[in-house]
């Protein structure tokens, strides 16, 4: 059995430092780094300057990849039905199975979900594997969740799901519309960069439209706080604006596009006058006007739109009018012009450009592309070893998991995602799962949740480990290097298919020994019979990267496709010359009629929910919350509402909370918000089973999808609100060594786990449905080590107790009201501390005394790479910091990563009626 674990470059393992360039593994813009090596290990990281995407900048998150590593909390082995195995084993037990499964039921009963996560070799062995020789169409990835509407609207506009825009375009642009996307937060570095772009040309204006007043709108000069949903309705009267005021460029419309008749129709069958947009929108009709104004009178305008707008039942067509309106416009090809869709994975891109959808072949061929079964089975082919192509498209991510529910597919095999927690419903994905005959999972983290209903866990690779290519939003190719050693028996994804493939009789067509060699054949498939001048023909086309050297494919620069022998140095922006990839060779503007949300709101589900991501973690928190400082933007889940909703169901702020929707229920604390609409709530999509309970999102929302796409509406739940009730709560904090095998959360209403430096911590809040906890028992019961001391405060409701042992503190608990806490970041150093005397009185005084000591609490952090709180950034302003120049001179707060400046600034007109400017 080959090793797929020696693919490093060589310079990697010297002893003396080094430095290595790869790219970072979280969101779409596709940041390149630079990591200091020291020993094999990664030391440091720092933006790589020399990559186009992010000139040397890094958000918190990619800033803190390196604290992110370890053997800790990672799967090291292999397992089968619960018990670790051999590697040999457990490729047996795949192959077995899923050859049993096929024999019984069918090709068809084998499934496969994949991830963004993965690199575009690990991707395309899985869809060649799956779709090419196990002979099944259901081969689907969770970017499904987040950006099929805008490939379907690619596709029906273009032919071609290809991105016309770079980010260069983002510069040289004199009107950015930001629609369904907080790019401050998300997309952090590209708001950085737009940013610095806006300074540099006074010029340029910055059009914000989202339900939720976000940071993104910091460097607004126009904000739109539409009504949930209403999208579509506010770009089809952008249409019927440009029709009616005579804005539409027709000259290109005559040459290039096609369909605006009944485009215009379908815009106008409502009525679009301004005031009755705006009345549908909820907004203020001369904001609207003005936007309208804005965008017709300029040329160079960039439409940049996520989740917001993919998110939705009808997020296709929310996609479309987007796109119709720069048809229309002739804006499109242009430098700082066009519908530019950024990804929420670094290789989404990836996955769609080698078939990772279900509705996808490979190389961006489709099962109604003109001869493309024929040829990609042709290209396939090796010898007398010919692949069992199905002949249509397979089941989208939630009709597949229904199907598995049905019995129709018997075996799944998940990789580098966690359905349980991302999907709809997913209490009900969860139960599916269990009941599932065959469930193989591949995953580097062992506190994934998925893992729960897994009979196969197969260890795979993790980021500084892998080894590969990723494609970001503006289709630029990185290579994203293997620097260290994966731990343990951890594989890389596409080694672990190809040994799959050949233990099933496949070994002729995964003959790979190398990253490289995958790479070859997906460039070399994506130029074949792909002539513009033919039918069918394809703009994604890599064809002049497929004779790379391995010497060259490790030394591989930044590079957009299309690559080919007319563009040898890759393409920034798209349809420059009008010339489209449809049977006309036009562009398409698609007749969009508005949809309300299916999750519809009534009396016993009166609230309308948002979901989306805060700054600092990435998906479900099992690689990002392993660095501390990323934990404390926002330690605990959460819910956002209005002051009056929070009044009118008698809420205060911090207090606990739960939503209720039809499928299930969420737990967190309240945040009373006023950049938040009224009659609406939004929660955080991160928090799992291993960091809280009852605390995923996907739980709140019904599996309504967008009918084309496929993509579920995870924009537009309909929830209840009211006050969690409980009994008192309780801070612990324990070592991080003996925190491993506690479990202090039974009988609880509500828990947090929040990893830290030193200790981990729990926010806990007792069941009221269980009799009063007597915490001294629970003590001497639950937690490791003696009880040193302890103090009670019958007046003030509180208990204070803690263990020491050998000079060092071994855990600490408070019961009383979180707000009586005391600097947790203060307590977490304690955890560090050791010393042969031991803790002084002094110090154990301070421990039990919480708000009484001297310990000063900084509050929530807002500068997560510097870890200063709100308190200490307040105080600094009554002491006359007024502007984030001087706080970041004082504080060190936004001189980093930037990502905070925009809280800084709502904090500096927070204070103003406390300073005299």
């Amino acid at each position: 059995m080959s090793d797929a674990r020696a693919v490093h470059p060589p310079s990697v393992h010297n002893a003396a430092p080094c430095q290595a360039a790869t790219t970072c593994p979280y969101c779409g813009v596709g940041c390149g780094v630079s990591a200091t090596l020291e020993q094999g290990r990664i030391t440091a990281v720092a933006g790589d300057t020399t990559h186009p995407a992010n000139q040397g900048r890094l958000c918190v998150k990619g800033s803190a990849l390196h604290e992110t590593l370890g053997h800790s909390g990672r799967l090291l082995h292999p397992r089968v039905d619960g018990a670790i195995t051999s590697w040999d084993d457990a490729l047996d037990q795949v192959a077995a199975r899923l050859s049993a499964t096929r024999s019984t039921h069918g090709n068809h009963a084998v499934a496969a979900y994949l991830s963004g996560q993965l690199l575009t070799e690990d991707y395309y062995v899985a869809n060649k594997l799956f779709k090419g020789f196990l002979g099944t169409p259901h081969v689907d990835t969770n970017s499904r969740l987040c950006m099929a509407s805008a490939v379907a609207a690619y596709k029906r506009a273009f032919g071609a799901d290809a991105v016309p825009c770079c980010y260069d375009d983002l510069e040289e642009a004199e009107l950015v519309v930001l629609v369904g996307s907080n790019l401050a937060w998300n997309h952090p570095v590209l708001y950085q960069r737009l940013k610095t772009a806006r300074s540099r040309n006074p010029l340029m204006r910055i059009v914000v439209i989202d339900p939720r007043v976000t940071d993104s709108c910091d460097i607004a000069d126009l904000y739109l706080g539409i009504a949930p949903g209403s999208d579509a309705r506010l770009f089809n009267g952008l249409l019927a604006f440009m029709h009616r005021t005579g804005r539409m460029d027709q000259v290109y419309l005559d040459r290039h596009a096609e369909g605006l008749e009944e485009a215009l129709a379908a815009a106008c069958e409502a009525d679009v006058t301004l005031d009755a947009i705006a009345a549908d929108c909820d907004i203020d009709p001369e904001r609207l006007e003005t936007f309208y104004y804005w965008f017709t009178s300029q040329l160079h305008v960039v439409t940049l739109y996520s989740q917001g707008i993919n998110q939705s039942s009808s997020g296709t067509d929310k996609c479309q009018a987007i796109i119709n309106c720069h048809l229309a416009g002739g804006r499109i090809g242009l430098p700082g012009a066009g519908p530019f869709s950024i990804t929420g994975q670094p290789n989404a891109m990836g996955g769609r450009e080698v078939g990772g959808l279900a509705n996808q072949l490979a190389a961006h061929m489709d099962y109604h592309t003109p001869q493309a079964l024929e040829r990609v089975t042709r290209f396939w082919q090796t010898g007398t070893l010919v692949p069992t192509l199905p002949d249509g498209p397979g089941l989208k991510a939630v009709a597949l998991f229904e199907a598995i529910e049905r019995g129709e597919v018997q075996a799944v095999w998940i990789m580098a995602t966690n359905p349980v927690v991302s999907l709809p419903d997913a209490d009900r994905v969860k139960r599916i799962l269990a009941a599932c005959p065959l469930v193989i999972v591949s995953d580097c983290m062992a506190n994934a949740e998925v893992l729960d209903v897994a009979d196969i866990i197969l260890p795979a690779t993790g980021w500084s480990e892998k080894d590969g290519t990723v494609t970001n939003s503006e289709r630029c190719i990185s290579r994203q290097r293997g620097l260290t050693e994966p731990p343990g028996e951890a594989r890389h994804d596409w080694w672990i298919m190809t040994e799959v493939a050949r233990r099933l009789g496949f070994a002729q067509a995964f003959d790979y020994d190398h990253p490289a060699t995958i790479f070859a054949e997906h460039a070399r498939l994506s130029g074949l019979d792909n002539d513009p001048g033919a039918a069918g023909w394809r703009v994604f086309d890599i064809s002049g990267l497929a004779s790379l050297t391995r010497d060259e494919y490790d030394a591989l620069a930044p590079i957009q496709w299309p690559v080919n022998a007319r563009a040898p140095a890759g393409t920034a922006r798209l349809f420059t010359d009008g010339h489209f990839p449809t049977p006309s060779g036009r562009a398409r503007l698609m007749p969009v009629r508005p949809c309300g949300p299916q999750q519809a709101l009534n009396a016993t589900y009166a609230l309308r929910l948002n979901t989306g991501r805060v700054r600092d973690q990435w998906h479900t928190m099992t690689r990002t919350a392993r660095s501390a400082r990323l934990m404390n933007h926002r330690a605990e889940p959460f819910v956002d509402l209005h002051p009056e909703d929070a009044e009118a169901h008698g809420i205060k702020d911090r207090q606990l909370v739960e939503l209720t929707g039809i499928c299930g229920r969420f737990r967190g604390r309240a945040r009373i918000a006023r950049a938040q609409r009224r009659g609406e709530v939004f929660v955080p999509m991160h928090w799992n089973e291993a960091f809280s309970g009852r605390a995923r999102a996907n739980a709140l929302l019904a599996p309504y999808v967008d009918p084309i796409s496929g993509q579920p509406e995870s924009k537009h739940g309909a929830v209840n609100v009211r006050p969690l009730t409980h009994g008192r709560e309780a801070t612990l904090m324990v070592t991080t060594e003996l925190a491993e095998d506690l479990q202090p959360v039974r009988d609880c209403a509500y828990w947090a786990r929040i990893p830290m430096c030193h200790a981990v911590r729990w926010q806990l809040a007792e069941d009221s449905d269980m009799a009063e906890r007597d915490w001294l028992a629970w003590i001497e019961d639950t937690l490791p080590g003696p009880l040193s001391q302890w103090s009670v405060d019958d007046a003030r409701g509180r208990l204070r107790a803690s263990s020491l042992q050998d000079g060092r503190l071994n855990w600490w608990l408070m019961v009383g009201p979180p707000d009586t806490l005391p600097s947790p970041l203060w307590l977490d150093a304690l955890f560090g501390e050791a010393s042969s005397e031991g803790i002084s009185m002094a110090v154990r005084r301070r421990i039990l005394a919480g708000r009484d000591s001297d310990a000063r609490d900084d509050g929530p952090i807002i500068c997560s790479c510097h870890q200063v709180g709100q308190y200490a950034i307040q105080a600094a302003i009554r002491d006359g910091d007024h502007s984030i120049e001087a706080l970041g001179a004082r504080l060190a707060c936004g001189t980093q990563c930037g990502s905070c400046q925009p809280e800084l600034k709502a904090l500096l007109e927070e204070e103003r009626d406390h300073v005299r400017l």
